[in-house]
């Protein structure tokens, strides 16, 4: 008996339908870390975040992260010479019962850094070019206000121009200012590799912006935000990103992008703070593009076409 055709291919249309719409939906739910706590999700744009600050206790691997309570032990876990440190967690006035639920913990940088892992598979710690790409898509000028949550049960009087219309929740945490006036998150990018200084997007109680531009030091405790490692836009986006073969990746020296489409695409490769490195039009079929010149590190790949554009994230060692 011969198939249907049209009714095998209608039925593998609502199947590969169904498949995004779950992926989708799995990236706007939950995720849970190594300790079981759940998180809520959101997507912005092209990004999925999480909605709440992390507050997991343990590495990847399961090695507690020590809770530091006495700021000479805190302080001491950091060494602004050899720019080498312990990774450790606090919480605001040293109670977790009542701060850790709300806010998360407060980490030093090296607990980013630590070789462990504090994300679950599939996250990160954002750089600042992740922050840029949402500050960016929401605006500039009212990226913070839509970041926020609204309201003044959290915030102070008057928490300027707050609607959280994404739903990333943003909350007044601050190690240095404390509850109620300003929402700082780390970042993994290095603003001043002398002194391990990293960069520290933050919010503010009487604006509505998102500052990128602030550095925080390595002993300092910040909220952290995770990313997700995918950046999806949309349906027809999720079936173009499985289409275009990008390798290998990690690179050195060249990369090779593989399509079929039936039209030229537009490349573009962005370092992590948002500057255009390399720009090329692809050909049908196979390319292959020269990084030699790009600086070791992270770069977000921009491919278009002429309704569409899908990132990948490329790692040049």
């Amino acid at each position: 008996v011969m198939p249907n055709k049209s009714k095998t291919m209608k039925r593998t249309f609502f199947l590969l339908a169904a498949l995004v719409f779950l992926t989708i939906h799995n990236h706007a739910q939950t995720l849970t870390d190594i300790d079981g706590n759940v998180y809520n999700t959101v997507t912005i744009g092209t990004q999925v975040w999480m909605a709440e600050n992390l507050r997991v206790t343990h590495y990847r691997n399961g090695d507690l992260i020590p809770n530091i309570k006495d700021d000479s032990v805190w302080n001491s876990l950091c060494d602004t010479f050899t720019l080498t440190g312990t990774g450790a967690r606090c919480y605001w006035n040293d109670d977790s019962v009542s701060y850790a639920s709300v806010y998360g913990a407060l980490y030093n940088y090296y607990t980013i850094s630590d070789s462990r892992i504090i994300t679950p598979v599939g996250w990160h710690v954002p750089s600042l070019g992740d922050w840029a790409i949402l500050r960016d898509y929401l605006g500039p000028d009212s990226a913070g206000g839509k970041l926020k949550e609204a309201g003044t049960v959290h915030w102070q009087s008057p928490n300027s121009d707050a609607t959280n219309e994404t739903g990333f929740t943003a909350l007044p945490g601050d190690g240095f200012y404390g509850i109620g006036q300003k929402c700082s998150l780390w970042s993994s990018t290095v603003a001043n590799s002398h002194w391990l200084w990293m960069w520290v997007p933050y919010m503010e109680y009487n604006s509505g912006l998102l500052i990128l531009n602030t550095a925080s030091g390595q002993c300092n405790g910040n909220y952290i935000r995770l990313v997700n490692d995918t950046l999806f836009t949309g349906l027809n986006e999720i079936n173009k990103f499985n289409q275009i073969h990008l390798y290998p990746n990690p690179a050195t020296d060249k990369i090779f992008i593989d399509f079929a489409y039936r039209q030229n695409l537009n490349l573009n490769i962005y370092n992590m703070v948002g500057e255009l490195m390399l720009q090329k039009e692809l050909q049908i079929n196979k390319n292959e593009i020269d990084i030699s010149a790009l600086s070791t590190g992270l770069y977000i790949i921009k491919v278009s076409g002429a309704d569409w554009t899908v990132r990948k994230k490329l790692i040049k060692e």
